[in-house]
């Protein structure tokens, strides 16, 4: 169609320069080229008329705008659209920035947080002002410096750009400057920007022109202080929060008088993004932040949290505290200098924060103390800030006296202990009495530190990293030569206690130091004496008699060693808890027992071809029912127990790392015999590890996982709880117990067992346990055999030590896979938490 179309316009062009002369001799051909030529003609025309129309339009657009043109110059006009035009601008130059920086570095951008001190110039008020003329000639001066440097060194064709954020004082005078950087790295070349790689460069350029000993050196003119240069590796996720155009998250807060009160009352409309508040004080002040209240979500931060920075930046090295448990009780936090950054980070969600920050003076903990010569603690030494949380530098000294050369002087502290220095460092407090070192550490009970000397000086100064708990302490004068009364006996806390306490099962030291290296007490069933309260009620018959185990219900003073029932009352009864008898008038004591029977439905393999490790067989299905594989990031790590249908329980040293804290990254795999196939994965929404976990001694070595939902009570009988023991639950030693797990079959093995393994192991006194290994606190236990033939392994770790109450009887939890020197070896067994000891804590967090 469209080639005959061209011919016949061809043809209708040569018909119209030479018309036929004879049309009464016309032939049909020639009709069909007319009528051709007569459609082209009136196209032709309707062409012609349309650009006459088109040329009138044009010039009648024109003529219109000739006559608007003065008035656009009026102005309102002027104004509208010089603001139109800037809009555009800023919308276009956003378009290229994203196009050409920020869409690129998403791929290969790498980004630090950093800060750095320029000494000898002084801060003014207009420097907090980021719109000043000050700020910004400050800002591209640092700027200069910073790209000459990286410009001038190994990574500068990498090297991008760096941009200053805030500037403040603190309080060591000169200038203190925050500032990002970003590198532009291809994948293959990332080493070359690392963390430590870029402060090296920084820190090697000031390095080479320090002068007259100090820590301070010279870029490109400016002083700076070498020992206050610090770099993160950040997201660009959080540059981002912090920069346009996401600064609607970011507000920014003055307290300009000592004392003042700024109040925080927010809540929050925003959510699923970071958002942020500095904080500044007056110059020479420190920020002090009251947290009153704050409604989340527990999630262990990965949803809802607030961090808190000592600086204006949110700096890794310089992280304070994080908030990830919703606050009822006033929490104090002091800062090291006059600023403060509060990271916000909420879910959807009714959230609010309440609270204030103030300025405050910086404390100067010096004080002079004489005791007084009478017997008993008459005054208090306090932590710096208290009730704050220590901030990461303080120092604070004490200088007693006693009226006599005969008296020293006595601390007694709170949740807290003084143990001599070894080779690690100190985590929690670095302490220093009359040149003798000490760290101290946070524990579940008091101590007392006592202190030959007549005069003594006390110096303390803040070792962690972080805003570390509060302390106390009483002091008072004791005398040197007799520590204790006559008939008591010293503990190992530094308690005195009646000399007929020890070794009567009680735990009258807090520490069990009473309870060690006992010979086991006669059974004088006869006699008129009263019978040890360890054979009281233990649930074996020791007298021939059976009067050991008569009268078990009768109430009794509540310890260690007595039962304790719902109603507050105590009976004698130790094992009282779900064993099939109700004994507390209340009948407490069996409530809440659908736990610790398991049911076994089948057997894997055969005693021909079981795997073994350190000793341990294959289970069969059921036969642990409250087993759980804990996966991070999809690899088996450890294990943990099946507490209810919300709840699991393992060891605190699987989550001690920032990463592992993450509950994102967990899989709890329930009702596995085999790996990889979990009759239920559950994901974990919070992790609880004990507040006094001490990662150097393992002590207080326990975690709890909230499930995000409840596991189906269908999975029952493959999935069900262990049973909780109560604190006063005794067991007899040597008592056989079984541990289970995934765990490595040596210390050299390479490869996890594909089946649930499980071996018998014998429980050991704490006398036994304290042979072996030093130190073993009052939270923990032992468990193996002799020979190391039977043992938990690497991949154990937070799994079940389970004890059977009686043949038939349920199980419940006596220990946690903690610690131990290797795997199997001979005298050596395993290191377990002790469950009974921290029962209370774990119900408190899970009722």
């Amino acid at each position: 169609m469209g080639a005959e179309r061209m011919d016949n316009e061809t043809a209708s062009g040569d018909e119209d320069a030479s018309p036929p002369s004879h049309l009464d001799n016309a032939s049909v051909a020639d009709v069909s080229v007319e009528v051709a030529t007569v459609d082209h003609t009136v196209r032709r025309v309707r062409r012609k008329r349309n650009n006459k129309r088109l040329r009138r339009k044009r010039k009648s657009k024109r003529k219109r705008f000739e006559d608007l043109w003065p008035g656009l110059w009026s102005y309102p006009y002027l104004v509208a659209g010089v603001t139109a035009a800037v809009f555009v601008l800023v919308v276009i130059t956003w378009a290229l920035l994203w196009v050409f920086t920020f869409r690129r570095d998403s791929n290969n951008g790498v980004y630090f947080a950093g800060m750095i001190r320029v000494a000898n110039v002084e801060f003014i008020p207009e420097y907090r002002h980021a719109e000043s003329t000050e700020f910004v000639s400050m800002a591209r001066k640092m700027e200069l410096v910073l790209g000459n440097v990286y410009k001038m060194s190994s990574v500068a064709k990498l090297y991008k750009q760096a941009v200053i954020s805030d500037l403040s004082n603190n309080n060591l005078g000169g200038v203190l400057v925050y500032f990002w950087m970003v590198f532009e790295v291809p994948h293959l070349k990332s080493p070359a920007v690392c963390e430590e790689c870029v402060g090296a460069i920084l820190r090697d350029s000031v390095l080479t022109s320090l002068q007259n000993r100090t820590s301070v050196g010279y870029l490109l003119g400016l002083p700076v202080d070498i020992e206050s240069i610090l770099i993160n590796g950040v997201l660009r996720l959080t540059i981002s929060s912090l920069s346009p155009p996401g600064s609607v998250c970011v507000d920014k807060l003055y307290a300009p008088l000592p004392g003042a009160s700024v109040p925080l009352d927010l809540r929050p409309p925003w959510s699923g993004v970071s958002c942020h508040i500095k904080l500044t004080s007056a110059p020479g002040s420190v920020v002090r932040l009251t947290v009153s209240s704050f409604l989340i979500q527990p999630s262990g931060c990965a949803s809802d949290a607030l961090t808190v920075y000592d600086a204006l930046l949110p700096m890794r090295g310089r992280t304070l505290h994080r908030v990830c448990e919703p606050v009822t009780t006033p929490l104090y936090l002091v800062s090291t200098s006059n600023v403060m950054l509060l990271s916000f980070q909420l879910a959807p969600g009714s959230k609010s924060f309440r609270g204030l920050f103030q300025a405050v003076a910086e404390e100067l903990c010096l004080s002079h103390i004489e005791t007084q010569e009478e017997p008993g603690y008459t005054g208090h030494i306090y932590s710096p800030f208290h009730p704050s949380r220590l901030p990461p530098k303080c120092i604070c000294t004490w200088l007693f006296t006693t009226p006599s050369p005969s008296l020293g002087v006595s601390l007694m502290f709170q949740n807290y202990v003084l143990r001599p220095k070894d080779l690690k460092p100190c985590a929690h407090g670095w302490w220093k009495v009359n040149q003798l070192i000490f760290c101290g550490s946070y524990v579940g009970h008091s101590t007392v530190f006592r202190i030959p000397q007549r005069s003594t000086e006390v110096e303390f100064r803040c070792s962690s990293r972080q805003a570390e708990m509060p302390f106390q302490a009483a002091y008072a004068s004791y005398n040197l030569s007799q520590p204790c009364e006559e008939g008591h006996f010293l503990c190992s806390t530094g308690f005195c206690v009646e000399g007929r306490q020890r070794c009567d099962g009680l735990d009258d030291c807090q520490d069990e130091s009473d309870e060690h290296f006992c010979s086991p007490p006669s059974k004088n069933c006869g006699s008129s004496s009263r019978l040890h309260p360890l054979y009281v009620c233990d649930g074996q018959t020791d007298c021939s008699n059976g009067t050991d185990e008569l009268n078990c219900t009768q109430e009794t003073s509540c310890s260690e060693i007595s039962h304790q029932c719902s109603s507050g009352a105590c009976i004698l009864k130790k094992n009282a808890r779900c064993d099939g008898v109700p004994d507390c008038r209340d009948q407490s004591d069996e409530e809440d027992c659908d736990c610790g029977l398991p049911s076994p439905v089948r057997k894997v393999g055969s005693s021909s071809d079981l795997d073994r490790i350190v000793g341990g067989v294959n289970s069969v299905e059921g036969e642990w029912p409250w087993q759980v594989g804990l996966l991070f990031s999809g690899n088996l790590y450890c294990g943990a127990s099946v507490l209810s249908a919300d709840w699991l329980i393992s060891a605190a040293h699987c989550f001690s790392k920032e990463r592992l804290a993450d509950p994102r990254s967990w899989r709890a795999h329930l009702g596995m015999l085999t790996r990889g196939e979990a009759r239920h994965v559950a994901e974990i929404q919070h992790i609880v590890v004990h507040e006094f976990y001490d990662g150097a001694t393992f002590d207080y070595d326990v975690a709890l996982l909230r499930l995000r939902r409840p596991w189906p009570a269908s999975l029952a009988p493959l999935v069900q709880p262990v049973c909780l023991p109560s604190p006063s639950y005794t067991l007899g030693q040597h008592q056989a117990c079984w541990v289970t797990g995934w765990g490595y079959r040596s210390e050299d093995d390479k490869l996890l067992p594909a089946v649930l393994q499980k071996a018998e192991v014998l429980l050991m006194s704490p006398s036994e346990c304290k042979k072996r290994y030093d130190p073993v606190t009052a939270r923990m236990l032992c468990a193996g055999v002799p020979s190391g033939a039977q043992d938990a392994c690497n991949g154990d770790s937070g799994g079940p030590l389970a004890c059977q109450a009686s043949a038939g009887g349920r199980w419940f939890l006596i220990g946690i896979v903690s610690w131990g020197s290797g795997c199997g070896r001979p005298n050596l067994p395993g290191v377990y938490t002790r469950v009974t000891k921290l029962t209370s804590w774990i119900h408190q967090r899970i009722t």
